[in-house]
């Protein structure tokens, strides 16, 4: 993902969409409604802002099926399984990427899957 900047109307998308889930009830209703295009563009777009951010590659962070980035200062990651991973939910990393999900909530509610020491974006989210 590095190196692509978000199209314009991909940021509107995601200005639009973020805003709706704010205001909304029921956000998983929201995000249920948007096609799973809409859906891979703004977690995409989210990332890249957690990996201009967060810049390194010692953490990676998996939003399945629709993409995973290295970030965060630290020693690389390389080859194989990293040992700091992050494996969370498209809506979940949404909710957490704007604040209306906090980390220590979604990890007490295990929502995310991590491993590692550094596997920690408490200090990052709200983007």
């Amino acid at each position: 993902m590095a190196g692509r900047h978000p199209d314009p109307a991909d940021l509107d998308l995601v200005e639009l969409v973020t805003d709706r889930l704010r205001r909304s009830e029921a956000p998983d209703i929201e995000w249920n409604a948007l096609d799973r295009t809409q859906q891979r563009t703004i977690v995409t777009v989210l990332l890249k802002k957690l990996e201009k951010h967060a810049p390194g590659r010692s953490v990676e962070v998996r939003v399945p099926p629709f993409a995973a980035i290295q970030c965060i200062a630290g020693p690389r990651h390389t080859r194989g399984t990293p040992s700091n991973t992050i494996e969370l939910a498209p809506l979940t990393w949404v909710l957490l990427a704007m604040g209306l999900l906090s980390w220590h909530q979604a990890c007490d509610e295990q929502l995310v899957r991590v491993s590692g020491m550094r596997a920690d974006l408490s200090g990052y989210l709200p983007l």
